[in-house]
């Protein structure tokens, strides 16, 4: 499981990530997320339980957030890899 003590370093590991509601990231909460395709993105981050949305995420984008789900409702973005 990736540790969320030490954020400033660089990713060691991705994974590609299916959006899917009530269901924990595999390999534990992530250190930033990769967007490849355009759209929304919306997460459960570390220290919460309801859902944000992040709208107009671009293609080639990496958001510094340490989420623990990836939803699929209000997720319009594709091609997403979560990086630990």
């Amino acid at each position: 499981m990736a540790s969320v003590s030490n954020q400033s370093s660089p990713a060691i590991s991705a994974v590609a990530v299916t959006p899917a509601d009530n269901i924990t990231l595999t390999n534990g909460p992530c250190r930033a997320i990769y967007i490849g395709g355009p759209g929304d993105l919306t997460v459960i981050s570390y220290n919460d339980t309801a859902a944000v949305t992040f709208v107009g995420c671009y293609t080639g984008m990496v958001l510094p957030v340490t989420a623990t789900s990836i939803q699929s409702t209000g997720t319009t973005a594709t091609s997403i890899v979560a990086l630990y």
